[in-house]
């Protein structure tokens, strides 16, 4: 069941990707900035996948370095960047009033503070880490995809954005166990090429929908 669910979640994330580019840029910045904050949030959930236990949140990382790259594909390197340091600015904001939130002291009345607790309440190296990586891995694939899209001259998009995902996914994957899970989890090989590979066949699941993308653009 998890893996029928986990195929309908990537097409779910492409088609809202091409609804976002339909609307125009300022929605896709938007998208890509709430599948960042998302992913955060949703990592913490552990599920079976291809019999095997992984997190939740692989497809919004994924989703977001590809919004990304459209972004600078279609509305310029600028609008990437600016829309990298919004990312970045989002998730800090998202983070701390997640802290100011769980303060409170809930009432006698309250039934929820202990879900909020067990979401929220990240470790504050899972939190580092994690906003770090994000935005290292965010720096590298607008830097690295303006490379490839200068030396193809504007060709082979879907190419270049595989290589593109690839490269950036492999990057956010060792970074985030090696700044969040070292010393704590007792494999890190194990760790990386679990996370890596189910971050491939969602790559290579969107591929095909890549070359739709211009069609969505908005004048």
């Amino acid at each position: 069941m998890n893996e029928i669910i986990f195929f309908t979640h990537i097409f779910f994330i492409i088609a809202f990707l091409f609804g976002a580019l339909k609307i125009g840029k300022e929605a896709l910045s938007a998208y890509v900035i709430l599948q960042a904050i998302i992913a955060n949030l949703f990592v913490v959930k552990q599920i079976t996948l291809f019999q095997k236990e992984v997190t939740c949140s692989d497809v919004y990382m994924v989703g977001s370095i590809l919004g990304m790259n459209l972004l600078q594909e279609y509305f310029g390197k600028d609008t990437a960047k600016k829309t990298m340091w919004i990312t970045f600015y989002c998730m800090i904001f998202f983070s701390l009033t997640s802290y100011i939130h769980l303060g409170y002291i809930p009432s006698k009345h309250d039934t929820t503070h202990q879900a909020f607790f067990s979401i929220l309440s990240q470790a504050p190296r899972i939190f580092l880490a994690s906003v770090a990586t994000f935005f290292l891995v965010q720096k590298f694939d607008i830097l690295f995809f303006g490379i490839l899209k200068k030396m193809a001259q504007d060709r082979y998009l879907t190419l270049r954005i595989v290589v593109s995902l690839v490269l950036s996914q492999l990057l956010d994957t060792a970074l985030f166990s090696f700044l969040g899970l070292y010393g704590i989890a007792s494999s890190m090989f194990d760790i990386i090429v679990l996370s890596f590979s189910i971050k491939l066949i969602v790559i290579f699941t969107l591929a095909p929908f890549v070359k739709l993308s211009k069609r969505f653009v908005r004048a």
